[in-house]
Order: structure tokens, then C-alpha cells, then sequence
């Protein structure tokens, strides 16, 4: 997992639920960097830069293309 990139960051846990629904669907390799301290202590996901979505390097255009689908197809956007 060091050589995980970022492929998009969120400010609450709650925006990231459909989308890791999504990306088990497409059998993707992924986590989600400062999750559980967002949840826990949700004022410190700014502190900490946001929950930030990490994916391998191989799977990037995958997931900017389900992210891209999610924002336009759907009436379920995240902010």
C-alpha cells in the first residue's frame, strides 16, 4: 500500500458510503486514509486533510471514471 496514490478527498464520512459500495463492486484495491478518525472525531477531518481515498496507480482511471459517474448520473453527488 505505499505506492497508493490519492485519487479524491472528502470532508465527512458520510460522503464516502455509496462510493466504497462502488468500488467493491469493480473489485478495486483501495482504503480510506483518515476514515475512522473523521468518524470518531468528525472536526478533525480538516486538521488531518480530509479522508482521502488512496487506490493503486493501475486502477486511477477506473475510479475517476466511477466518481465521474457518481457526480453526473445520479442524483446522489458528492459535495
Amino acid at each position: 500500500m505505499n505506492h497508493f496514490i490519492t485519487a479524491a478527498t472528502f470532508s465527512y464520512p458520510h460522503e464516502i458510503t455509496i462510493l466504497k459500495h462502488l468500488l467493491v463492486k469493480a473489485g478495486l484495491s483501495f482504503y480510506f486514509e483518515n476514515e475512522t478518525m473523521a468518524t470518531v472525531v468528525p472536526l478533525y477531518s480538516h486538521a488531518l486533510g480530509g479522508i482521502k481515498l488512496k487506490v493503486h496507480p493501475n486502477d486511477l482511471s477506473t475510479v475517476k471514471d466511477i466518481l465521474e459517474q457518481l457526480n453526473t448520473n445520479t442524483h446522489l453527488k458528492i459535495v
